[in-house]
């Protein structure tokens, strides 16, 4: 499985890169609590209309020991989508390291 940090993927978002970052959470969830610039896919039927197979993708979800995220990789991985990653620490690792959060109980950061 292709990983990365919480450190690399904040370097991303703020050169601007283009990638596709994809918490793969209940709508509730996302709501709830997204890294900003993510999009919300919750379930497969969803991943053709907002994901290309030559795009290069970050995964997330909930928590380290949240299966969403490793179940989607390999949905991806399996499905011909070569430029996957996964960000395996999700929203609790995100904001335990002091990174913004959007959302409707997001807190402001402390990094």
């Amino acid at each position: 499985m292709n990983l990365i940090t919480a450190d690399e993927l904040k370097v991303k978002l703020d050169a601007g890169d283009e990638f596709k970052l994809v918490m793969v959470s209940s709508e509730w969830a996302y709501r709830r609590k997204h890294i900003p610039g993510s999009l919300n896919i919750n379930h497969p039927s969803k991943v053709t209309e907002l994901l290309g197979p030559t795009d290069e993708i970050v995964l997330y979800c909930s928590d380290p020991s949240s299966p969403a995220s490793k179940f989607g990789y390999h949905l991806l991985t399996s499905g011909g989508y070569e430029n996957v990653r996964r960000y395996a620490g999700g929203i609790t690792g995100w904001e335990d390291s002091g990174l913004a959060l959007a959302g409707e109980w997001a807190e402001q950061p402390t990094r």
